[in-house]
């Protein structure tokens, strides 16, 4: 029998953490107190039958994304799937690109509809979806790998922008990336639209058959990955400025074409000591020299 998931209060009596296999999650809402309760209530009642959805159509989801596929049956592998549909004539894909935002996404709408909030915003492992009543913002705070307490760039999200999801790709993430990028940061209208993109971006930024990148095949890593025997990144050499460029200059080309279809509101790209910044005129989104008057932030 599988272990139930686990849900408990943190210490700082304010956010939430449930648990079950490999999803992670974060969640906080903001409003009066026995509003924030029913959403707690609400997402955990919908939280203990998330894992059993997704593994039940696990088959399907681990498969690249063709037009016109057959939908699955489950409301979050559905979600997965039009998040990853746009891309799939552009590269391989398959759902799972999406599960993370996905499933916040999912977790969200479970609090919001139990409950009037002002703000709330689960996190699964960086990848967030976020809800804002009128009048209200949030600022994120984009970092290169789970952990780093350096901040490459923040971003301030008002109630009156369309972005509501955010997500983190690259190298150093959960995932695996066929690219060299540190971390590349998305902003989308929803949390599954922000993951899929930011997996597509994080795979251009690279240096296509460069000696100094080491790939070995997803499989060999884990057995059932769902990127098969694609190569993927587990090592990066010292590499030239002008070689950093060129990574990044393939990584923003296509966020500019991500962007310019509607699909993210914008990007921050990260390679060592370079951030590349696309889309910047759909919110306030600061480089990391202007992080330091940040107060309080989520961490993308």
């Amino acid at each position: 029998m599988r272990t139930r998931a686990q849900i408990r209060l943190l210490e700082d009596g304010r956010r939430v953490h449930l648990h079950d296999g490999p999803i992670d999650l974060i969640i906080e809402a903001f409003g009066e107190t026995n509003e924030i309760n029913a959403a707690y209530r609400s997402a955990a009642d919908r939280f203990v039958n998330v894992l059993d959805e997704l593994c039940g159509e696990l088959t399907f989801l681990r498969q690249a994304t063709r037009a016109p596929d057959p939908l699955p049956s489950g409301v979050i592998a559905k979600r997965m799937v039009a998040a990853v549909a746009p891309h799939c004539e552009r590269t391989f894909i398959t759902p799972m690109a999406a599960v993370a935002g996905a499933v916040a996404e999912e977790i969200l709408g479970a609090m919001t509809a139990a409950a009037r909030l002002s703000r709330a915003y689960v996190n699964n492992g960086g990848d967030i979806a976020l809800h804002l009543a009128p009048g209200q913002h949030f600022v994120v705070g984009m970092v290169e790998k789970k952990g780093c307490p350096s901040l490459f760039a923040t971003a301030t999200l008002d109630s009156a922008q369309p972005v509501r999801g955010i997500a983190t790709s690259g190298r150093h993430g959960r995932s695996f990336s066929l690219g060299i990028a540190d971390a590349v940061t998305v902003l989308a209208d929803r949390a599954a639209m922000a993951d899929a993109a930011a997996t597509i971006i994080a795979n251009a930024v690279d240096l296509p058959g460069h000696p100094l990148v080491v790939r070995v095949p997803a499989r060999s890593l884990s057995p059932d990955s769902d990127l098969g025997d694609l190569l993927v990144t587990q090592g990066v050499g010292e590499l030239s400025s002008d070689e950093l460029t060129a990574a990044l200059d393939a990584g923003a080309a296509v966020a500019r074409s991500l962007l310019a279809s509607g699909l993210i509101r914008s990007a921050a790209l990260h390679l060592r000591r370079d951030t590349r910044v696309v889309g910047r005129q759909n919110h306030r989104l600061l480089s990391v020299g202007e992080t330091q008057r940040v107060r309080s932030s989520i961490h993308a």
